[in-house]
């Protein structure tokens, strides 16, 4: 899934900036924007809540897990299989037993992690919030007593008869430390970029600097793009805890017998 980031802009507690009182809304909202981007980018794009997706699932099968030679040899909607306590039983295509439910759980896989679930349509009808329910990792639960569609009409737009679609965000939940330090980037920014004297022209790329008898050491400030830093105590706290090996994405495991969710990239 490619992550293009938050559509909205993270939290400000504006005790971190008292400065900010006296500016412009838009103004502020703008570089509370600027910072939430920088922010969700150097901390590995993790954190949520993304823009919203549409996605048109594929429900899980027991059949999926069987060798392509077996799948193909049942035709029956029950198919044998082989427990752990080493008995053969039915399963059934509809539907499959996790290890520890009891009995057979109708749910959908999404990639994740899910922030929230926005909309579930079927046949153009949303479900209620209580249908449904989300387990790690990004298993969307059935809990109303019916069941994900088998198949659905790919070809015809979402909203319409026979389609199945979900509208989620992804991004782990944003903490207090996470809105301590997209305040004092806010802030940082904000006082730079308009006139105050830091922020955008804080970091010049000097190293030393003497006038009238006094010497002035100064970082690299490459090196704090370099290992992805900003210089502001709380945000390079924060990234350290949240990213301390500073990756760039999050990483992914890939498996040939998982069906993606089907989105739509165009029109």
């Amino acid at each position: 899934m490619l992550h293009t980031g938050p559509c909205e802009p993270w939290p400000l507690d504006m005790s971190c900036c008292p400065d900010g009182e006296d500016v412009e809304a838009a103004v502020l909202a703008r570089w509370q924007m600027i910072a939430t981007r920088l922010l969700w980018a150097l901390s590995g794009r993790r954190w949520g809540p993304s823009c919203p997706y549409t996605v048109r699932p594929c429900r899980r099968a027991c059949m999926d897990s069987l060798p392509l030679a077996s799948s193909r040899s049942y035709g029956s909607p029950w198919i044998p299989y082989l427990g752990r306590d080493g008995v053969w039983r039915n399963a059934s295509v509809c539907g499959c037993r996790s290890d520890c439910s009891c009995g057979e759980l109708c749910e959908v896989r999404l990639e994740g992690p899910v922030h929230d679930v926005l909309v579930v349509d079927i046949d153009g009808q949303a479900l209620p919030a209580d249908a449904y329910r989300v387990d790690a990792v990004g298993m969307l639960v059935r809990t109303d007593g019916g069941c994900w569609p088998d198949c659905q009409e790919m070809d015809a737009p979402c909203g319409e008869p026979g389609t199945f679609c979900v509208t989620y965000r992804v991004g782990l939940p944003l903490d207090e430390a996470a809105v301590a330090a997209v305040s004092e980037l806010t802030c940082h920014l904000m006082k730079g970029c308009g006139g105050g004297g830091c922020g955008c022209r804080a970091n010049p790329n000097i190293t030393r600097l003497s006038r009238q008898g006094v010497d002035v050491e100064m970082a690299d400030p490459t090196l704090f793009y370099s290992e992805m830093r900003t210089g502001l105590p709380l945000v390079d706290m924060w990234l350290m805890t949240v990213n301390p090996y500073r990756q760039t994405s999050p990483s992914r495991v890939y498996s040939p017998d998982y069906k993606r969710p089907r989105s739509t990239t165009w029109p």
